[in-house]
């Protein structure tokens, strides 16, 4: 049976690639983007199985709207997949007050309003999945990119803990947790803080991480992934994307854990009896 699939900044990137697939197999899409030009090709190809709308996820009031509109247009949503988000590569030193308010605004609170928006529709229908868009930089970080990595540590703590409230009206969440990708996250869709002189270092040893192009998968090859876990009857509540996600943070979290039980007596005698 075919969905209706809400998907925000699906203008280019992992948004434009999943909402064509989705479309091509006969599901209907609402597709936001704050360019709809971005759009055109889509609804030339698709027409009344995509509806567009104009956004900036930024704005609650027109986040509800929107989410009101799919609701009038295709009576359902049965999936809202919040993949609009930028990266901004800065130190946490070199990152300005703007800068690190706009990338928490955007990646977290433009999710969460959407999230909102959308739950009492899916409540109303006694079903429904939530996806949301996340990183492996959620899970463990890269030094250059502290806001982004602490935008996604939030993602992931919102979203596990959504996922226990809504289970009992049938609505299921997800965190997709993409490694590198060959995408324009990077180029076109990032932004920059200033540099200091002092971070040299840094971000040499960055960037010189940044030169294995096996590291980076291939955009296209994610779109099946992406529809088996839409069509899943038990979808998971993480799914990583990629073939060095996983490896890297079971790598991450065998030396966190080994930390945390060397300090356990530590922590154990600060319990107090």
């Amino acid at each position: 049976m075919s969905k209706t699939i809400f998907i925000t900044g699906a203008s280019r990137g992992f948004g434009k690639l999943w909402a064509e697939a989705f479309l091509k197999r006969g599901d209907k899409v609402v597709a936001t983007a704050r360019n709809l030009d971005t759009l055109a090709d889509l609804v030339s190809t698709y027409g009344d199985a995509i509806l567009p709308i104009q956004l900036d996820v930024n704005d609650r009031k027109a986040d509800f709207a929107a989410v009101e509109q799919a609701k009038q247009h295709f009576g359902t949503i049965d999936v809202l997949i919040n993949n609009a988000g930028y990266g901004l590569f800065g130190t946490i030193e070199e990152t300005n007050e703007q800068e690190a308010r706009e990338q928490i605004e955007t990646n977290v609170f433009g999710l969460l309003w959407l999230t909102q928006a959308v739950l009492p529709v899916m409540r109303a229908q006694g079903h429904g999945h939530i996806i949301q868009v996340s990183s492996v930089l959620g899970l463990a970080t890269l030094p250059v990119l502290g806001l982004y990595n602490a935008s996604k540590f939030a993602v992931e703590g919102l979203s596990e803990t959504l996922a226990t409230e809504v289970a009992g009206f049938g609505i299921k969440v997800s965190l997709i947790e993409p490694n590198g990708f060959a995408t324009d996250w990077a180029g076109a869709s990032a932004t920059h803080t200033q540099v200091l002189p002092e971070y040299e270092g840094v971000r040499a040893a960055f960037q010189a991480g940044m030169t294995n192009t096996d590291a980076f998968g291939v955009p296209e090859a994610t779109s099946e992934a992406v529809l088996k876990l839409v069509d899943s009857a038990n979808p998971p509540l993480r799914l990583f994307l990629g073939k060095v996600a996983l490896p890297w943070v079971k790598q991450v979290y065998e030396q966190r854990l080994a930390s945390w039980e060397e300090w356990q007596p530590v922590a154990a005698a600060a319990h107090g009896k």
